[in-house]
């Protein structure tokens, strides 16, 4: 009988896991421009080489924010360090700098600071890294009511904030191209809600981001900025404008994108970015985007 039964964990434990294995299931593939399937070793090797890394993530993908976890560990073990987040806009800084040097606790910053909903599932581990390991975090994008205000009633809205509103945003007036591809497309992809106001409301995001980044650049130091794959897909939104300012330093982009087959990358995603992440689309959502 005991023999038996040791048969049947066997079966169950080793029998499983071949099956697993002739599956060969994974929730996600690392692709470069071209297509061509790459390790996450290879892909590290690159990143360490940059100067400045764009990370495109989708906000509600378990599988990106582990990897970019993952990226932040491997890059902090031998490079010096420093984060900057869409996620934080840049008038919360001084309440993510009292957090970092521990003078308040997490509480207090999740009632000072404009976190979001899934700050604590998807973006908490990031600033906890940055905290013990003594590395800086940069709050990087523009206070999202001053967004609004462009997409409403456009860049000229701006003019008439005080000195001190106008620090939290991009030195005005902002350069834009209304050709580039990425702001031509939204007029499309969001026609309920598009108006010429719209890639404008983007574009100031984009270039206060791209400001904040090279404000904090130090060329001792590799700066990961973690975004939305939009902001930086294609080589352009941030990296347009971080181009126009440093051309000479060198920047690496990821970008996320879903599939039902991640086999292969459909050519539509071709050339998005330095490196793509396919994810499946049925991977678990951290949240339920409306």
């Amino acid at each position: 009988m005991k023999t038996f039964t040791l048969a049947l964990v066997w079966t169950f434990l080793f029998g499983g896991f071949s099956s697993l294995l002739a599956q060969k299931k994974s929730p996600y593939a690392l692709y470069n421009k071209s297509g061509k399937k790459v390790s996450f070793k290879k892909m590290l090797k690159q990143l360490q080489k940059a100067d400045i890394i764009l990370f495109g993530e989708h906000h509600n993908n378990p599988i990106v924010h582990w990897l970019q976890l993952e990226v932040l560990e491997e890059l902090s073990a031998s490079r010096a360090m420093a984060l900057g987040l869409e996620m934080f806009e840049r008038d919360n800084q001084g309440y993510l700098s009292q957090y970092l040097q521990s003078e308040i606790e997490h509480e207090g910053l999740d009632s000072l600071a404009r976190l979001w909903s899934n700050y604590e599932t998807d973006y908490k581990p990031f600033i906890d890294s940055a905290k013990s390991k003594r590395f800086p975090v940069i709050a990087t994008n523009i206070p999202r009511k001053y967004a609004r205000q462009v997409y409403a009633s456009g860049f000229e809205s701006l003019d008439s904030l005080s000195l001190e509103e106008k620090a939290w945003i991009a030195p005005l007036p902002i350069a834009y191209d209304a050709e580039l591809p990425g702001y031509k497309n939204m007029l499309t992809m969001f026609e309920s809600h598009s108006g010429e106001n719209l890639p404008k409301a983007q574009a100031i995001k984009d270039a206060t981001m791209a400001y904040s980044i090279l404000e904090h650049y130090d060329s001792d130091t590799l700066f990961l900025h973690l975004n939305g794959s939009y902001h930086s897909d294609n080589y352009e939104g941030i990296l347009w404008y971080l181009k126009r300012e440093q051309p000479q330093l060198n920047y690496a982009t990821l970008s996320t994108v879903s599939q039902a087959n991640i086999a292969k990358l459909a050519e539509e995603h071709l050339g998005k970015a330095d490196f793509i992440i396919c994810v499946v689309e049925n991977m678990t959502q951290t949240y339920i985007s409306e």
